[in-house]
């Protein structure tokens, strides 16, 4: 009998040793693999262009903006939660500084074309994008961790309540004048070749880093997503954790809305709309677990290059930029099963 059973379930054990085997694989290092297998195709394929100075440039701008709001991402999908609202977020942000700035000035909000506003202006703008994003996090953070609404739920809320109160203060016209200054400077800008956008989200990246990977609070974001109650047995505020991690998002949304209206001298009223979706799927490219726990803002970077990449790429082969939307899709939900793969490894070790 105990050679039947032994005979029956070592096909089996060994079957699912095999997949845990390559969880442990190909789950941390696949993506960044595909990365690099994606610039080493275009770059053999399209040297000069894809591999040009300019177009690597344009590469990491077009990053950045999306990098600060998947940082923010990152924190928050580590506590398992989720942040729907945080491209509505960047567009009510961005409207209000824009606003701010052209009363400051005495120009009215639908003026065209660039002010004259000092740097102590531009401060102040920065600084109400900042604090707006942040408040927005703060509402978050207090219907999950308070009233306890599914996070879900409560940033879905929050996205369509940011994105309207932003057409209803523009009267759904973009804020089309921004400072000559912030535009020239942070917008068009560059710090020994490389563009003052790109240094802005890298130092956003290397301080969410150290904080998430390096301090108590950050071991206190982990633990949010791997063991809620272990961590409120041991005495730490919950809630005020949680809250201060949705704050998080929402700040880093107002530095991006900031970003963004440097970069396009105007306000993007429609032009956010799928940026939460852009986050997630960078955030979970980089190998963050969508169940919470795991995850780095590292992984994240190189989540958010894949679609960018691939884009560009598309472009320059001539194919259709649709593709790149199939593609994207395919690559997501191959991720999101490797995930899945890792955890299963993670609970019968």
């Amino acid at each position: 009998m105990n050679k039947i059973i032994s005979g029956s379930l070592a096909p089996a054990e060994k079957a699912q040793g095999k997949k845990e085997l390559f969880a442990r694989l190909i789950g941390g290092g696949w993506i960044f693999l595909l990365l690099l297998a994606l610039i080493a195709t275009f770059s053999f394929l399209r040297p000069e262009q894809f591999g040009s100075a300019y177009n690597l440039s344009q590469l990491a701008i077009n990053a950045a903006i999306l990098l600060v709001l998947s940082v923010g991402q990152t924190w928050v999908i580590v506590a398992a939660g989720i942040d729907l609202s945080v491209g509505a977020v960047l567009v009510f942000s961005s409207v209000v500084s824009a606003q701010v700035m052209l009363a400051l000035t005495g120009a009215s909000g639908t003026t065209f074309g660039t002010t004259d506003a000092g740097w102590g202006i531009i401060a102040i703008g920065s600084l109400v994008a900042v604090f707006a994003g942040a408040l927005w996090g703060l509402v978050n953070g207090v219907l999950v961790a308070v009233a306890r609404i599914p996070a879900l739920i409560v940033t879905l809320g929050t996205f369509g309540m940011a994105l309207g109160l932003a057409q209803i203060f523009s009267g759904g016209v973009d804020v089309r004048a921004m400072p000559e200054r912030l535009v020239e400077v942070l917008g068009s800008g560059d710090l020994a070749g490389v563009p003052l956008l790109v240094i802005v989200a890298i130092i956003v990246v290397a301080v969410a880093a150290f904080v998430l990977h390096l301090t108590r609070f950050g071991l206190h974001t982990f633990a949010l997503g791997s063991n809620l109650e272990a961590l409120r047995r041991a005495g730490i505020n919950v809630r005020i954790r949680l809250i201060a991690i949705y704050m998080i998002s929402g700040a880093l949304a107002g530095v991006a809305a900031v970003m963004s209206n440097a970069r396009f001298s105007t306000t993007t009223i429609s032009g956010h709309a799928m940026d939460n979706l852009a986050t997630i799927s960078a955030v979970v490219l980089g190998g963050t677990s969508l169940f919470g726990g795991i995850g780095s803002v590292a992984g994240t970077v190189i989540g958010v290059f894949i679609p960018i990449i691939l884009l560009n790429g598309f472009v320059i082969l001539g194919i259709p930029p649709f593709w790149q939307t199939v593609a994207m899709g395919a690559v997501l939900i191959l991720a999101v099963w490797i995930d899945q793969l890792k955890r299963r490894a993670r609970e019968r070790s």
